[in-house]
């Protein structure tokens, strides 16, 4: 059973960065596709970035965003510059044997950090 811990959320003014990161334990990371999701109030988890050998990224982050794993220490990491009111979010990290862009590809999760971008 994997379990997974993220860190790092917090306010930010427009424009500014954030680094989220995320620990892993009870499994082997390395086996795991990883991915970091968002959910806002009231609206549906969204893909934000994965990464396995490769990092993909939704369209919406897409130059702003970096994804990164660091497998000897069981971390995953998501760099975030330029952040924009509409990041605002709860953000979440997640593994799997999948990955890619749906939830259903990931079997392990998060509790989520919050991302509260302000103007």
């Amino acid at each position: 059973q994997v379990q997974l811990v993220e860190s790092g959320g917090g306010l930010v003014q427009a424009g500014g960065s954030l680094a989220l990161s995320c620990v892993a334990s009870g499994g082997t990371f390395s086996h795991y596709v990883l991915g970091w999701f968002r959910q806002a109030p009231g609206k549906e988890r969204e893909f934000v970035a994965a990464i396995s050998w490769n990092p993909t990224y939704a369209d919406s982050v897409k130059g702003r965003f970096t994804v990164s794993r660091d497998d000897a220490k069981n971390m995953v990491y998501l760099q975030m510059n330029s952040l924009k009111p509409e990041d605002t979010a709860v953000y979440i990290c997640a593994a799997g044997k999948s990955g890619g862009w749906g939830t259903a590809n990931y079997d392990y999760w998060g509790q989520g950090t919050q991302v509260t971008v302000f103007t």
